[in-house]
């Protein structure tokens, strides 16, 4: 189930509701299993610098972790969380982490009311205020772990001929980083900490042709994501109305026009005697609460957008935008594929103004919630894929980590098709990130600074025989940025096999293969790692 940006003007979104025979129905859902599978694990791990050292080192993990997948008439949800502790020898230090990914569902009132919540737990390694691999074993000092979470109701129903839908969410993310984050000059990178975010949207309208020739809307919403770092605030206010008017039975042309006001705002750091601003032992800055908020961003006026929305089929989708936002051009929109229930294809573009929790918790809430977690063999962690029922998705919000609040404006896409009985799903995607800090303020170094990431994962899983199953992962992460902190490129793979040795005992073995290469460091980090262990399914 997802559920419309609150915070992304409605411009197709909003209208979607309000559109004609193409705008999908929604079916009636089947009673199906429900799957839940806890497990516990054993492996021996070995990992081998293959440069510029040649250091190898052996740990043992244990890890306990529960794969959930239930979709029924009015719930659904699909939950992946495991626990890992990797128990070091000799001068090794032992480590606890908790990874996974959960999304999920319950109708409250059938067709009318609706709950939802999501979770994000994963591992990063991060250079500069860039990240460019999810492996940490590539250089345990740069290993960083990344929490989001979100919760919230979602409102549709029907007063007589007006569609009325809205939905209420509250959000929190943190980002702890293992050591400070230093840029290519050795100097410490004020990097996010922690924000809590609120999207609130309420939206009434009706279909074209019931009562008047075209659908109309209108639609108010806020958007506010407070972020530690400086006491920053993002703050977006708008109402809009908008027009659908039918061309044909699968297509439409819309529009809309209304009002935003949109502040960006931040205080001072702590300075001393010298006014040089002050650091805390994490390297972020020490925020003045005595400050008085300065804003940084300020835009108050009209918003506009036309676009169209098109619906040949309940298995093909587009919906395409252009207008004027943020005082300048703005582009979104999404299009869906679906040719088979054996292949799908997604792709998303957006534009917003938020802080890395923000663009955290927008991803999350966009992900669907029935599906599979794709996970690292060796390490375990949730590589930012799935794949599923509604077809792959992609929870990728991983490059710059700068505290500062940025507009954000990318697109992901991603493919998932099952050949017999070999899955495949791959991922890519582009985002950019320009930073916005205010004059006056320690931000104000950052601002206008733009920070690029460009991504593509995939996966590959497959029984072999009735007893055994094979599993392949790949990546590549590009980090560019405009200021002085320099690029990185980090890819790697990785492969499994697994073997039945009993009803609920397998054993597998597994190898992975990383490489970093940053501006960051005066050397480049490349790694190799084995796994041989024990899984015992409850």
């Amino acid at each position: 189930m997802k559920t419309i940006r609150a915070y992304m003007i409605v411009g197709v979104a909003s209208v979607l509701a309000a559109a004609p025979a193409y705008a999908q129905e929604a079916e009636e859902e089947s009673p199906r299993a429900v799957l839940v599978q806890p497990y516990i694990e054993v492996n021996q791990v070995i990992s081998a610098e293959l440069t510029p050292g040649d250091e190898v080192v052996t740990y043992t993990q244990i890890a306990a972790g529960i794969d959930v997948n239930t979709q029924g008439r009015s719930s659904g949800a699909s939950v992946s969380v495991r626990y890992e502790r990797n128990i070091g020898y000799g001068d090794r230090v032992d480590s606890d982490t908790v990874s996974g990914i959960a999304r999920g569902y319950v109708s409250l009132i059938p067709r009318a009311l609706t709950f939802e919540a999501g979770g994000l737990a994963s591992r990063t390694r991060v250079d500069g205020g860039g990240a460019v691999t999810q492996n940490p074993l590539v250089r345990e000092d740069a290993e960083s772990q990344i929490y989001s979470v979100y919760a919230g109701p979602s409102l549709n129903t029907q007063v007589g001929a007006v569609e009325v839908s809205g939905i209420a969410r509250v959000g929190y993310n943190r980002f702890e980083a293992g050591n400070t984050v230093v840029d290519n000059n050795g100097d410490p990178v004020d990097v996010f900490d922690d924000s809590v975010t609120y999207n609130g949207q309420i939206r009434a309208g009706t279909r074209a042709g019931d009562p008047l020739p075209v659908g109309v809307g209108v639609t108010a919403g806020i958007y506010q994501e407070d972020i530690s770092n400086l006491d920053q605030r993002v703050r977006d206010v708008y109402v809009r109305g908008d027009v659908t008017l039918p061309v044909s039975d699968s297509l439409a042309l819309v529009g809309g026009v209304g009002y935003e006001n949109v502040e960006v705002s931040s205080r001072d750091a702590v300075r001393d005697v010298n006014g040089d601003p002050i650091r805390g032992a994490d390297g972020r800055f020490v925020t003045d609460t005595a400050s008085p908020r300065i804003l940084a961003f300020d835009v108050d006026g009209l918003l506009w957008d036309v676009g169209v929305l098109w619906r040949p089929s309940s298995r093909t989708s587009l919906a395409a935008s252009v207008g004027r936002r943020y005082d300048s051009t703005t582009y979104y929109g999404s299009f869906s594929y679906a040719p088979s229930n054996r292949s799908s294809f997604n792709v998303n573009v957006y534009d917003s103004v938020s802080g890395f929790g923000g663009r955290l918790n927008n991803a999350l809430a966009d992900l669907g919630t029935d599906f599979e977690a794709l996970r690292n063999p060796v390490t375990g962690d949730f590589n930012g894929l799935t794949s599923g029922g509604e077809g792959s998705g992609l929870v990728n919000s991983l490059g710059s980590v700068r505290s500062s609040a940025f507009r954000g404006r990318g697109v992901n896409a991603s493919y998932q098709r099952t050949i017999g009985e070999t899955t495949a799903v791959i991922g890519a995607g582009y985002d950019r990130r320009e930073f916005i800090g205010a004059q006056g303020t320690v931000l104000e170094t950052v601002d206008g600074v733009i920070d690029e990431s460009y991504y593509i994962a995939g996966g590959i899983n497959r029984p072999i025989g009735r007893s055994a199953t094979f599993a392949a992962n790949a990546y590549v992460n590009w980090f560019d940025s405009s200021s002085e902190n320099g690029d990185g490129t980090g890819y790697g793979a990785s492969a499994s096999y697994g073997r039945a040795l009993t009803n609920k005992l397998s054993a597998r073995a597994a190898l992975a293969v990383d490489y970093v290469e940053t501006d960051f460091t005066a050397e480049d980090f490349a790694t190799a790692t084995a796994l041989l262990g024990l899984r015992y399914n409850f």
